[in-house]
């Protein structure tokens, strides 16, 4: 019975590790050294970095946008009568915001078999894969924040539709993101070498 009991206690402590290992969550999320705190986001980030191109402050800057760093968000349904929840207006989700459709061609470009929404390793290579892609489609500049977020939000056709020029709000949100990027870099500059001394203990 007690050594039912311990293997019962063991398996419970074991699933709340990974549970909090999982659960990371920046202090700041307009400070890119906090973002980057946890030593497993950091060398997901910099792997993404690598490989596909796209520098870490824009591809941040993108997720910022989109999730402000949390793994399970939603767009908010739309609600009748103040109660009655009405649907969502997309199936995006995780921190990357990213469609099913459009997460589905990055796992078979990719090869990323199994990858998940709402896991920030998987969501950094996404938008990794998806600024590179925009690169290699329609020639926009890895480093160009705003306008890879223009195609991230409006898709590869919209961009070159220039659906945007019709969305005021969202060329200001564009501006916000370039801006942003502007500022997680100045940030990452004074943060990489204690980054890298920290990621060299695990």
């Amino acid at each position: 019975m007690r050594r039912k009991l311990l293997i019962i206690l063991t398996s419970m402590l074991f699933v709340a590790m990974l549970s909090a290992c999982g659960s990371f969550k920046p202090a700041n999320v307009n400070n890119l050294c906090s973002v980057l705190a946890d030593e497993d986001w950091y060398e997901a980030a910099i792997d993404s970095q690598e490989k596909w191109g796209t520098p870490i402050h824009v591809q941040l800057a993108i997720m910022h946008q989109e999730s402000k760093f949390k793994g399970d968000v939603r767009p908010p349904r739309k609600w009748y009568l103040g109660f009655i929840p009405g649907p969502r207006p997309s199936n995006a989700y995780g921190y990357a915001q990213a469609l099913e459709s459009t997460w589905d061609a990055y796992i078979k470009s990719s090869g990323n078999w199994g990858a998940d929404r709402d896991d920030f390793d998987d969501a950094i290579d996404f938008i990794g894969w998806y600024t590179a892609t925009s690169h290699r489609k329609l020639g926009i500049s890895k480093w160009d924040a705003k306008a890879q977020y223009l195609a991230y939000h409006e898709g590869w056709g919209g961009y070159q539709r220039k659906t945007y020029n019709q969305k005021g709000w969202l060329l200001k949100v564009a501006d916000k993101v370039h801006k942003r990027a502007l500022s997680y870099s100045t940030q990452y500059k004074g943060c990489r070498t204690q980054l890298e001394a920290d990621k060299g203990w695990f």
